[in-house]
């Protein structure tokens, strides 16, 4: 096989009240693994970095002379993909276009219909994408890869039966290529904690996450896949002495499922006398924290966390499938804040059948809780989720007009509860001047958030969710 000319993308850009920016996990880790396989040049870009339009990301792929491109997308971004594909088409005739990440496996088939690309990979892309360039550049037959999404040469939309298996060995893939890209680019942007300008990379020690939350995607499976906690502890020792990183943020659904784990990652880290700080931006499974735990990774370094509650209620733990244990939550944020853990809490408003009763219930327990901060998030359903395929065959009414183009979950109107539109923002806006017009939590912000001069960067933020529903508009922004 030739050296094929590789070109991947994260597809975005930074809005005002959406400007966090992370290293493009997904497509550094398809990078590291796919050199390994193939004779590769590689260029990385990382539309919310650098910015630029879609004309100018087309122009640089096409200048590049891609043999394949890939493009990795959220669904709010997707919008994007279909001009953009249209365009590097025209300038590279022949060139592989495929699509992928979440939007993909949440829209599955439908990803294709308002693009030229030539397939979709839905879920884990290494192993797919290997055999996409394996049967495009040599002999094989995208009919032949299971679960693939491709176009014919008829035209048609293709979905191939079965799935390739999930990497079981996790250790047995490369470090994530972060010498495609320009962390210190990274360094100078706000990332997924709302504390900026930090000397980090981003980390991502497992896959897959056995809850039953119905909102979830489902990208990685239900099965917990972690990196060993020697191997976390290699990755991290060699960014600090690559890059001389001072901070690691672990982008993990759940980095403390495996509680033995965690604490051996700890112990080694320490025992290699590693000296960085740690930050958990997807929050930790609270209701199975323990004092142990927590002591280990704030010994470690461990400086901020997300907590998820997602909602006050017991009887929507129940309904949502988190069934999380509300009092066991609010006790894993104390030991945390009470060992100097900057908190965020992580909230959602409008689940079906919600009522004003369980809306009151979710903004008391964060009020009551000792987090420093929340983002009361709206309940947003996408495809091929069992809370989408709920709306669909209970209020279907309320899926017609729902648009996730350029927008964010605390600013979407979407309302799949039992109230009003009305009652619901209401209680939203409710909800931010309650939690944050506390004065004691002023206070506490103010004491423990680790650059207070940088509080002002996030007021544009509060004022959209705490006036949301007043002022008219769609909500995007």
């Amino acid at each position: 096989m030739k050296r094929l000319r590789l070109f991947l993308a994260n597809v975005g850009r930074r809005t005002l009240t959406y400007p966090f920016t992370t290293p493009p996990m997904g497509i550094l880790s398809l990078a590291a693994y796919l050199r390994t396989k193939f004779d590769l040049d590689i260029t990385l870009i990382n539309q919310r970095v650098e910015d630029c339009s879609e004309q100018e990301l087309a122009r640089q792929i096409v200048d590049f002379g891609a043999d394949v491109v890939g493009f990795g997308t959220m669904t709010t971004n997707a919008h994007m993909l279909g001009e953009l594909t249209k365009m590097v088409r025209r300038g590279l005739p022949d060139a592989l276009i495929v699509l992928g990440g979440p939007h993909v496996s949440a829209f599955r088939e439908g990803v294709m219909s308002s693009t030229v690309a030539d397939a979709a990979v839905v879920g884990e892309g290494e192993l797919a994408l290997e055999e996409l360039i394996r049967a495009r550049f040599g002999d094989g037959d995208f009919s032949a890869i299971p679960g693939l999404i491709w176009r014919s040469h008829e035209g048609e939309i293709v979905t191939n039966p079965g799935c390739l298996p999930p990497i079981q060995d996790l250790d047995s893939l490369p470090f994530p290529a972060y010498d495609l890209i320009d962390i210190r680019k990274y360094w100078r942007l706000q990332s997924m904690p709302p504390i900026a300008r930090r000397r980090y990379v981003s980390v991502v020690g497992s896959r897959g996450c056995p809850y039953q939350c119905m909102w979830c995607h489902n990208i990685f499976g239900k099965r917990f896949r972690p990196h060993s906690a020697e191997r976390l502890v290699d990755e991290v020792e060699h960014y600090i002495h690559t890059w001389g990183v001072k901070d690691v943020e672990f982008l993990d659904d759940i980095f403390n499922l495996d509680r033995k784990r965690v604490i051996e990652f700890c112990e080694l880290a320490q025992r290699r006398n590693l000296k960085f700080k740690i930050a958990l931006p997807n929050a930790v499974r609270s209701d199975i924290l323990d004092e142990e735990v927590v002591e280990a990774l704030v010994d470690t370094g461990l400086y901020f966390s997300a907590f998820a509650l997602e909602s006050g209620s017991s009887r929507l733990q129940q309904y949502t499938g988190k069934r999380l244990d509300i009092p066991r939550f609010l006790k894993g944020i104390e030991m945390a804040v009470d060992r100097g853990v900057f908190s965020h809490g992580f909230a959602m408003l409008g689940f079906p059948t919600e009522t004003e009763a369980d809306l009151q219930q979710t903004i008391e327990t964060a009020c009551d809780s000792k987090l420093h901060i929340a983002s009361f998030f709206t309940v947003m359903p996408f495809p091929n989720t069992r809370l989408y395929d709920e709306v669909m065959r209970t209020h279907p009414e309320r899926l017609a007009k729902l648009r996730y183009d350029d927008t964010n979950f605390a600013l979407i109107r979407v309302n799949l509860s039992e109230v009003s539109d009305e009652v619901l923002y209401a209680y939203q806006r409710k909800a931010n001047r309650a939690f944050f017009l506390d004065p004691a939590r002023i206070l506490r912000i103010l004491r423990d958030y680790p650059q207070p001069h940088l509080l002002p960067y996030y007021l544009p933020i509060y004022l959209y969710r705490a006036t949301k529903g007043l002022f008219g508009g769609d909500g995007h922004c």
